[in-house]
């Protein structure tokens, strides 16, 4: 049975995973794994609202466009910002990936896990809209950050997941292939984006972009000191005399400047594990707190974590794909683990 659904499905369509994330999007096919990873971003003619670039070539337009050109980023902080430009993003990433023009992929959605109902509908038509096979699959995040991160989801013993993405903060303890606690914060990468050039902003007088805040960011963003600290040159535009200016900061300071956003992150973390039941919270201790999601790999956070709750903390084998990876899984899976699924309410 199993295999005449294979070969009818690959008639009909290759079924896939996205992972609609507020920084980047990425694409897994059954059967074949991660096939894309594009930049959430797309450009937009201004006049016309046609869409010229999506992905990696719109990212690079960001801040050096001309006035009729504006490099869009159609969700923020998890959810959809601008649905049109949304709907447009998905289709072409479906049909980059999906060459059968008239074939509806069955279709696996990640979304947040602390999106409202109205927001949750709204991916699913966009995602129907683009060419996906009706009802549209949603999983939220945080279970499929655990389920790619090869925690045991379905089994009776607690697992802790802190997913940090580019609009949100996902943490939840899942036990028995649900949710028993959970958190979800709009704190993540981008506001660890914002903090630092509001900080040279204040600091130096200097404007920094979003793209340049972000490779500071990577560079020199820390939540736990140093033995060495680091250095590095950062260019700008100065505000007083308008000219480019080039100014030298350090981890340091950069770690004092994310410090208000890291905080909210920790809290998080500390709220979730207060909401949770005494037994989950022992397995916790023995299994360890995972970390998941580009925000992840932020220097030092599994130690800051760990330091304030007293928890073993791991980064995931892959975090910036376990969302992705473990969407996938359930399509692999899809009997086994359609009751993490969420399906929409209409044919």
């Amino acid at each position: 049975m199993a295999s005449r659904f294979s070969s009818f499905s690959s008639v009909l369509g290759r079924d896939m995973a996205i992972d609609l994330g507020t920084a980047n999007t990425l694409v897994y096919v059954r059967g074949e794994g991660i096939v894309l990873r594009e930049p959430s971003v797309v450009a937009v003619n201004a006049n016309t609202g046609q869409p010229l670039a999506v992905g990696s070539e719109a990212k690079r337009m960001i801040g050096r466009t001309p006035a009729h050109i504006r490099a869009v980023r159609p969700l923020r902080d998890g959810v959809i910002n601008d649905f049109d430009i949304c709907e447009k993003m998905l289709r072409y990433f479906i049909q980059k990936v999906h060459h059968r023009r008239f074939a509806r992929p069955r279709m696996v959605i990640c979304v947040p896990g602390g999106i409202t109902g109205v927001e949750q509908r709204a991916v699913q038509e966009a995602a129907e809209y683009a060419g996906a096979a009706k009802p549209a699959y949603i999983i939220e995040e945080p279970m499929a950050a655990a389920i790619g991160s090869n925690l045991p989801v379905q089994e009776p013993r607690g697992n802790m997941i802190v997913d940090i993405g580019g609009g949100t903060t996902e943490v939840a303890v899942i036990s028995l292939g649900g949710v028993v606690a959970s958190q979800s914060v709009r704190v993540a990468g981008d506001e660890l984006d914002e903090a630092i050039i509001q900080f040279v902003k204040k600091e130096y007088s200097l404007a920094l972009g979003e793209r340049t805040a972000e490779e500071v960011k990577m560079y020199l963003g820390s939540a736990w000191h140093f033995e060495e600290e680091l250095n590095a040159e950062v260019r700008g535009r100065d505000l007083v005399s308008g000219l480019p200016k080039t100014i030298v900061t350090s981890t340091s300071e950069i770690r004092e400047a994310i410090e208000e956003p890291v905080s909210a992150i920790v809290d998080a973390v500390k709220f979730t594990l207060d909401k949770t039941p005494p037994e989950l919270a022992a397995d916790i201790m023995e299994q360890g707190i995972v970390l998941a999601g580009g925000g992840a790999l932020l220097a030092g956070l599994n130690t800051r974590i760990a330091n304030e709750t007293g928890m073993p903390v791991r980064i995931a084998d892959n975090p910036l794909d376990a969302v992705a990876l473990g969407s996938g899984q359930c399509l692999e899976s899809f009997e086994a683990l359609r009751g993490v699924l969420f399906a929409s309410s209409r044919d």
